[in-house]
């Protein structure tokens, strides 16, 4: 049995904002001697090792883990998690921050997730699950416009369609169904009810029976201000939410994460990992949106700069069923995150554009960056993919964040790239958030 404290070595899987944040983070912790990252990017491996090593290379990740005698592996894309990874790792005798190929399944099938929420009373949208148009015309039916419509399987936060526009609808299920837009993941869809409300979203750090919620956050998927566009991976995130109080929290830690972690351990696929709850916070109470298997993104990058304590501690301690609750606390405060996304994102990528001014920004203490789809050659900072960057500010407020965040957006200059300049601005008016520091359950026992 491996250590659950002491010098840590940690292999992170990915290479995206969400991986960068969990390098810097872990980075930070007393306890942790070395952190990798497979494959990472040209800005993680500024103060990071990253591995060329595909996420998909099992057999590679396998061996290189062993060779650097890794104490912990942590998963962070979805895909791999799907895919079984963490199986493969846990088989070699590597310890993983990570649920198995089948409890990854709440993610990678949004039906399996649906069905589990129906039979255990967690509150949730009514859905139909079609296999075809002609099916998921006749279903719409049923329902009530804006229409909800989401691939089956994992779309790279890409799958959804909401909207009251049939044409929508049609050209949205064409490209499941006729074009494969989404591959496999679309051959079948959900159509569900439409939830009214404020969106919010909450992190659970789970090891197969109890849990230490995270603080909540607030993400912006559509594309472009006013939440207009098509949805996307994530345009920006504030955190914490300012609508999920400790009774708030409380609730959704007791009806909806302790009845999946009973459920999924009575399937026989116990879940040990992150749970991330997407919420609509409707008139009758909290209600899952999704599921995600794995930390959020663009979530990471705005929750992981509150967390106090030692990270690669509590993240150890689930992987081995023995969760610590104390290991870490909140710090006061919240933090803003903007992303930086390729002008033509979601719908093309240029990847060709230009961040000047980044070196800049990079280097303010102020500030945070965490790279996405960037790369550096030849003095230059490019942008490669969908969302290249995240510029993340904490403050007292979440008005002096969002200032801090944009303060810094405002000294980029470049070409091909754009971001949403809205994210947070509603919070930024209202008061602070009245979650104090070490607050529910992050700062003593864990929940059960």
């Amino acid at each position: 049995m491996r250590r659950v404290g002491g010098s840590h070595r940690i292999l992170i899987v990915g290479g995206g904002g969400r991986e960068h944040a969990l390098a810097w983070r872990l980075s930070r912790d007393p306890d942790v001697d070395r952190v990798m990252v497979a494959p990472g990017n040209d800005g993680i491996a500024r103060t990071v090792p990253c591995l060329p090593i595909a996420e998909s290379d099992h057999a590679a990740l396998l061996d290189h883990a062993r060779a650097e005698r890794v104490t912990l592996a942590i998963i962070g894309p979805e895909a791999p998690l799907a895919a079984g990874l963490a199986d493969h790792l846990a088989a070699g005798g590597i310890p993983v921050f990570g649920p198995s190929a089948a409890a990854a399944q709440l993610e990678a099938s949004k039906w399996t997730a649906k069905q589990l929420m129906e039979s255990h009373g967690i509150p949730t949208a009514r859905a139909r699950r079609c296999g075809s148009r002609v099916e998921a015309i006749a279903a719409l039916g049923s329902f009530s416009p804006p229409w909800v419509i989401k691939a089956d399987g994992l779309a790279a936060g890409k799958g959804v369609c909401v909207t009251t526009d049939r044409a929508e609808v049609d050209r949205f299920l064409g490209g499941c169904f006729e074009e494969e837009r989404f591959g496999a993941a679309g051959h079948h869809v959900l159509i569900e009810e439409f939830l009214r409300g404020e969106e919010a979203s909450l992190m659970a750090v789970c090891d197969g029976e109890r849990f230490v919620p995270l603080p909540s956050a607030r993400d912006y998927k559509r594309a472009r201000d006013g939440d207009q566009g098509p949805n996307t991976g994530g345009m920006g995130a504030y955190a914490p939410a300012l609508l999920v109080d400790p009774a708030l929290e409380a609730t959704v830690g007791q009806s909806i994460v302790r009845p999946v972690l009973k459920a999924m351990a009575a399937r026989g696929t116990p879940y040990r990992g992150v749970l991330y709850v997407g919420l609509m916070l409707t008139a009758e109470g909290p209600k899952v949106v999704e599921f995600n298997c794995r930390f959020g993104d663009p979530e990471t990058q705005v929750v992981l700069p509150l967390l106090g304590g030692s990270l690669v501690r509590l993240l150890a301690s689930a992987a081995t069923g023995r969760l610590d609750g104390s290991a870490v606390h909140r710090e006061t405060g919240t933090a803003v995150s903007v992303a930086i996304v390729d002008s033509g994102y979601p719908e093309t990528t240029i990847g060709n554009g230009t961040l000047e001014g980044l070196e800049e920004v990079m280097a303010r203490e102020d500030i945070l960056t965490f790279h996405a789809a960037t790369s550096f050659a030849g003095g230059r900072w490019r942008v490669r993919g969908g969302r290249a960057l995240h510029v993340v500010a904490r403050g007292a407020s979440v008005a002096e964040a969002r200032d801090r965040a944009y303060g810094a957006v405002n000294r980029l200059g470049g070409t091909d790239w754009r971001c949403r300049r809205d994210i947070a601005a509603a919070a930024a008016t209202l008061d602070p958030p009245a979650m104090p520091a070490g607050a529910a359950g992050t700062g003593g026992a864990a929940c059960r």
